[in-house]
């Protein structure tokens, strides 16, 4: 089945030099950008991370440092990469978890501002484990019949996805070829920053979603707890996170 779209979607996956948002870097990126009219546009990129790979990393996705070491860096390519994800939804194989925040984080230490919060999010994978609970190559067996013989690599698992996601439209007939309905189908929390850091509660309450603060409104964590705005800036989370909290500080002072 063929996507239903009001504006165009991405589907893109990472490979990156390990799993910390805020530490590592990209140093694949692939996209398919499926237009309004079906027409797709395909692009893979490499990056020279200006860091090294993990062997953990290495093991996963087989691209070495020396197989990255000509290529541009992230910041050569991030405003062109903007420019073709701009005015798109976004989906990925569980990408609301890792990719999206990690790209956001790309984004801010390159200087490229880049509103992701303008998007839907469909994340392939929780569509996939709320349906049948298994992996992307068990998915693209399950749903495609095909093998995924080059599982992580960026561009292979980026069309797995993509074609995991339309026979997800075929095989079930209770799940909308709408991205409004897909999006809100394959989100596990109503996030206010990509990372979850910061929920929506039942009530529609910007709420903390970790730590020793856990379940209570932002705005009552700043008012009892006056030290926890300057500990968020300082800790180790993401830029976008930072943000969201500066934003929510700046609208409780003006009250």
């Amino acid at each position: 089945m063929q996507l239903s779209l009001k504006k165009p979607i991405i589907f893109f996956d990472l490979e990156t030099t390990g799993l910390s948002i805020t530490s590592d870097r990209i140093v694949e990126m692939s996209i398919i950008r499926i237009n309004t009219n079906g027409a797709e546009e395909e692009y893979n990129f490499r990056f020279n991370p200006e860091m090294q790979i993990s062997a953990e990393a290495e093991a996963v996705h087989h691209i070495s440092n020396e197989d990255v070491s000509n290529e541009p860096t992230f910041k050569m390519r991030a405003r062109e990469i903007a420019r073709i994800i701009e005015g798109c939804d976004i989906a990925g194989f569980s990408s609301s978890r890792f990719d999206i925040p990690m790209l956001s984080e790309e984004f801010a230490r390159v200087g490229v501002d880049f509103d992701f919060h303008k998007a839907r999010f469909v994340d392939v994978q929780t569509i996939f484990h709320k349906k049948e609970q298994r992996t992307l190559t068990a998915a693209y067996k399950f749903y495609c019949d095909k093998d995924l013989n080059d599982a992580h690599s960026a561009l292979a698992d980026t069309r797995a996805t993509y074609e995991v996601l339309k026979a997800q439209l075929d095989r079930y007939s209770d799940l909308p070829n709408d991205i409004d309905k897909l999006s809100a189908y394959s989100s596990q929390q109503r996030n206010v920053d990509l990372m979850g850091r910061i929920v929506y509660n039942e009530q529609g309450v910007e709420t903390v979603n970790f730590g020793k603060h856990k379940g209570r409104p932002v705005v009552d964590v700043f008012r009892t707890d006056p030290g926890y705005f300057s500990w968020i800036l300082q800790g180790d989370f993401p830029q976008d996170t930072k943000n969201v909290f500066t934003r929510i500080k700046l609208s409780a002072t003006k009250k």
